[in-house]
């Protein structure tokens, strides 16, 4: 789903990109180079103002309803047991239910019918902005503090050593260890023994 809505919010970006670029005064014809045939900026825009697809084409419609695999009440119940949610209360929420259910179904089989041959598994989702990769990026500076707790000891043999320090613990160690214990004793948690 995700990858859809990325791709409907890049095609509506692009699609204003180039409807900006298209209404610069300064640009008289724009011509892109497609499929090697020129294309103007009417063009362009005639192909953008109509839509070849939509979201909605991966949702089922009430034709599509009717020829649904069937999921019985027997197999509802087994798989809101396995998901541990509670049984409907009545038959028009048990039909709520299912209708949902189909839907997703559908939509999950039309996600797994696209073709995917010579498309690599993706890997992470990462922002591959600018100012994401500027925060990324591992300088000098990010890592001054760092190197600065570093000393070289050694004549011959040179070895980084850390300087040792107190280490800041403060916040770290400042909960209250017996603030959840349900029973204690003095300054001991008391719990139950395994033997009745």
């Amino acid at each position: 789903m995700s990858r859809i809505l990325t791709a409907a919010h890049s095609a509506r970006h692009v699609k204003g990109l180039l409807q900006r670029q298209l209404r610069n005064p300064a640009v008289d014809r724009i011509c892109l180079r497609y499929s090697s045939s020129i294309v103007t900026a009417e063009e362009v825009e005639s192909i953008l103002s109509k839509p070849t697809w939509s979201v909605k084409a991966l949702l089922p419609s009430d034709a599509q309803s009717a020829d649904a695999p069937i999921i019985t009440h027997a197999q509802l119940r087994h798989l809101l047991k396995l998901s541990a949610l509670p049984e409907p209360k009545d038959e028009e929420e048990q039909s709520k239910i299912l209708k949902t259910l189909w839907s997703q179904l559908h939509f999950v089989r039309a996600i797994q019918a696209v073709d995917t041959k010579g498309v690599s598994p993706l890997r992470a989702i990462r922002d591959e902005t600018q100012a994401a990769e500027e925060e990324a990026r591992i300088s000098l500076d990010s890592v001054k503090e760092a190197l600065a707790q570093e000393v070289v000891r050694g004549k011959h043999y040179k070895r980084i050593q850390r300087k040792e320090g107190p280490v800041d613990t403060k916040g770290a160690e400042d909960w209250d260890v017996m603030g959840h214990a349900e029973r204690k004793a003095g300054r001991y948690f008391l719990v139950d023994s395994g033997k009745a």
